[in-house]
């Protein structure tokens, strides 16, 4: 009687490390170079993109930031509106000395506007203004709106009483008037007027950069201005500027406070921050469908690497791969592939920012978490444009892949 022999067990599969998928993984890359560069490129032009518009809008916000820390968020500008008939109604001469009796009022000032016109010179048509308005400025001015002068000083107790004037930046430009100097002089009101200094350009008080203004004394001596004040500039403490807006309009005025108009000018930078944060959301959107778009060509990528590397699959199944092994490596290679595009598409995004900012003269400020979740995403994208690939491959059954091959 004869016995059958027992039959032989199955070998195991071996197991794989993860330096061997990784090995594995990379070397199917490897073979391809040109297809990896182009798929990895429609992963990183998309994280690029993303990157750079959270990257500048970061930068952008950080140089908003930074201009409100030095042109500070306490400026708080009255002005006169309509009358309740409808007409133009206007300050009293008091109320700048009335506005500064609030207690948490650290400095006040004021400018009016005269009739007069200015011009570079006396042979230039009256209608040809330019838009250049002509003030009566205190001598406080540039202390509470926060303005500098580029060249030459601001008016004082002295030039305040005379012929003098100090241009704003854009009217500078607008007159050809570079330096402030004696010798430099302006047709004003029907007479020369010395130019006495020019101002550089303020974001808090964008108004003042277009206007020339004279001393308050000589603007109703040689102007005939009538000393109503048109804009009052107040600086308040910073704990009590919604305390001292809401009771600016009645104290300028209190016989009618309703034909005042209070504003805070620093509310105008936040809105146009306001502005730039919804352009950048729809910027994100664009990256997004870019960062998709390249998701699509890494998994077209897999598809054909799958098609062209069937008798590899065929081969490797007939040495005892098993199909979680050619899962895993097909996987893997997407992963790796996506990778390669986010971590590319990270530093093109920082360059892209670093550039834009340092031509804006903004400080370069790149989240960290975009950072990390532009890598996380090419992760996730790398994943499903891999997976039905990897799929596919691990069902291949050996002969099937080596006959096909």
């Amino acid at each position: 009687m004869t016995t059958s022999a027992p039959p032989r067990p199955r070998p195991k599969a071996a197991r794989l490390s993860p330096s061997d998928v990784l090995r594995v993984g990379g070397s199917g890359l490897r073979s391809r170079p040109m297809r990896v560069f182009l798929s990895a490129l429609g992963i990183a032009i998309g994280i690029a993109a993303m990157i750079g518009v959270v990257g500048i809008s970061t930068s952008s916000s950080e140089e908003l930031n930074r201009k409100l820390d030095a042109l500070g968020t306490n400026l708080l500008t009255v002005s006169p509106g309509q009358s309740f008939g409808g007409g133009d109604a206007h300050l009293p001469d008091e109320s700048v000395d009335m506005v500064a009796r609030i207690g948490a009022v650290e400095s006040v000032s004021a400018v009016g506007k005269t009739d007069a016109k200015v011009y570079r010179s006396d042979r230039i048509p009256k209608q040809e203004t330019g838009g250049i308005g002509v003030y009566a400025a205190r001598t406080d001015l540039p202390a509470t709106v926060g303005s500098h002068t580029a060249t030459g000083q601001w008016l004082n107790a002295a030039t305040g009483k005379y012929p003098a004037v100090v241009l704003g930046t854009k009217a500078a430009q607008q007159l050809a008037v570079s330096t402030a100097d004696p010798d430099t002089q302006v047709w004003l009101g029907d007479q020369w007027f010395t130019v006495v200094g020019i101002l550089n350009p303020n974001e808090l008080a964008p108004e003042l950069d277009s206007g020339a203004f004279v001393g308050w004394e000589a603007a109703q001596r040689e102007l005939d201005f009538d000393g109503y004040p048109t804009t009052i500039y107040t600086r308040a403490d910073g704990a009590a500027v919604t305390d001292v807006q809401a009771v600016l309009g009645a104290t300028a005025n209190p016989e009618d406070p309703s034909s005042v108009e209070v504003s805070r000018p620093s509310d105008a930078l936040a809105a146009k921050a306001a502005t730039d944060d919804t352009l950048s959301g729809l910027l994100l959107g664009l990256g997004a469908v870019a960062l998709l778009v390249g998701g699509v060509g890494v998994a077209n990528t897999m598809v054909i690497s799958v098609l062209e590397r069937r008798a590899e699959i065929g081969l490797r199944r007939s040495l005892g791969a098993t199909r979680g092994q050619i899962r895993t490596q097909f996987l893997c290679e997407s992963l790796l592939l996506s990778a390669l595009g986010g971590a590319g598409g990270v530093l093109l995004g920082i360059a892209v920012t670093a550039g834009y900012a340092t031509y804006q003269g903004w400080p370069t400020v790149v989240p960290a978490w975009a950072m990390a979740g532009g890598v996380g995403a090419t992760i996730i994208i790398g994943g499903l444009a891999g997976f039905y690939p990897a799929v596919r491959a691990a069902r291949l059954a050996p002969t099937e892949a080596l006959a096909a091959s």
